[in-house]
C-alpha cells in the first residue's frame, strides 16, 4: 500500500472491497472522523485530491471510492447493473466492510445524487450531509416542469442510445470540459484518464441506468440530518430553480451556500468546498 499525492493518482492508501462480484477500490487518507466523498461524471477519485488534503490537515480521515463503471475491476455489462440501487449498494457495502459505523457524507455531481439517495435510504449511517452542485432529486424533478432545467438536462436522453454517445462524448470531451469551466490541469487529467470511447461506457451507463423500468422508490424523500448544499451560480448544467427548491426537502439544520463559481467546485475551488464541509461537521459536533 502506498500514499499518492500527484494529480495523476488519488491521494491516499488504496484499499479494496467486494460487492456483487465486483472489486471496488477506495482511497483512505488521514486520521479522525471519517468523511466519505463521492465523485461525479466524468471524474474519479482524483477530483477530490485538493479537498482531501485540506480535510486531512484539519484532522479528518477521508474515504474516496472509485465507483463501478470507473474502476477497471468493476465493469459490469448492461444498463441494469448501473441503477441507483446497485450504486447505493456499493456504498453501503463500503461502509459495512470497513466498519465505519457512521460517516460525514459528501457528494459532487452524480456523487451528489447518490449522497442525497444514501441519506434517504440509510440515514442511520450518515452524521452530516454536504452536497455540491446537485439539487435534491425531488427538487430536480420539480424543476423540469417549472424552469428551463429540462433543456439543460436533455443530454441525458441522448445518452440512452447504445454505443454512439461514447464516441461523440469522447470526441468532444475537451471542448465540453473547458467550456463548462473545468480548469486546464483537471481537463488534461480527464483526457488522459478517459483515453478511448470505451473508457466512457461505464460512466455513461450510469445515465442509462436511470431509465431502467420498475425501479423501487424511496419511502421517505426528506432529509433528516444536518445538511449543506453548495451551488455555483454559474453552473452550466444545474439551474437556480432546483437549487432554491431543495430547502423544502431538508427537515434538519440546513445551509444553502450559493457561490460565485461554476459546476466544478471541488477541482476549481477546493478551499470553498473544504470549508463548507468543515463548517457543516463542526456545527454538528458542537
Amino acid at each position: 500500500m502506498t500514499t499518492r499525492s500527484t494529480i495523476t493518482q488519488p491521494l491516499g492508501t488504496r484499499l479494496t472491497y467486494t460487492h456483487e462480484g465486483l472489486t471496488l477500490p477506495v482511497y483512505r487518507f488521514g486520521t479522525g472522523q471519517p468523511i466519505l466523498l463521492l465523485h461525479g461524471f466524468p471524474e474519479d477519485a482524483v477530483s477530490w485530491n485538493h479537498v482531501v488534503a485540506r480535510l486531512a490537515a484539519a484532522g479528518y480521515q477521508t474515504w474516496v471510492p472509485e465507483m463501478r463503471g470507473y474502476a477497471e475491476t468493476a465493469q459490469p455489462k448492461g444498463r441494469a447493473a448501473y441503477t441507483v440501487v446497485h450504486l447505493l449498494g456499493d456504498l453501503n457495502a463500503l461502509i459495512t466492510h470497513f466498519q465505519l459505523s457512521t460517516v460525514h457524507l459528501v457528494g459532487h455531481d452524480w456523487g451528489g445524487l447518490l449522497a442525497w439517495k444514501l441519506a434517504q435510504k440509510w440515514p442511520q449511517r450518515i452524521t452530516t450531509l454536504t452536497v455540491i452542485a446537485t439539487p435534491h432529486p425531488q427538487a430536480m424533478a420539480w424543476s423540469f416542469h417549472h424552469s428551463t432545467q429540462l433543456l439543460h438536462s436533455a443530454y441525458i436522453g441522448g445518452f440512452q442510445v447504445p454505443g454512439l454517445p461514447e464516441v461523440i462524448a469522447h470526441k468532444g470531451l475537451k471542448t465540453f470540459l473547458r467550456r463548462s469551466g473545468l480548469s486546464q490541469q483537471a481537463t488534461e487529467y480527464a483526457l488522459a484518464r478517459f483515453k478511448t470511447p470505451a473508457s466512457l461506457r461505464g460512466p455513461i451507463n450510469w445515465y442509462r441506468g436511470l431509465t431502467v423500468p420498475n425501479q423501487p422508490h424511496m419511502k421517505d424523500h426528506l432529509i433528516h440530518m444536518p445538511t449543506t448544499y453548495l451551488w455555483g451560480r454559474h453552473d452550466a448544467f444545474l439551474g437556480a430553480a432546483a437549487a432554491k427548491k431543495t430547502a423544502e426537502y431538508v427537515k434538519a439544520d440546513y445551509r444553502f451556500i450559493p457561490v460565485d463559481a461554476g459546476h466544478w467546485i471541488p477541482e476549481n475551488h477546493p478551499d470553498v468546498a473544504a470549508q463548507a464541509i468543515l463548517d457543516r461537521i463542526t456545527s454538528a459536533n458542537a
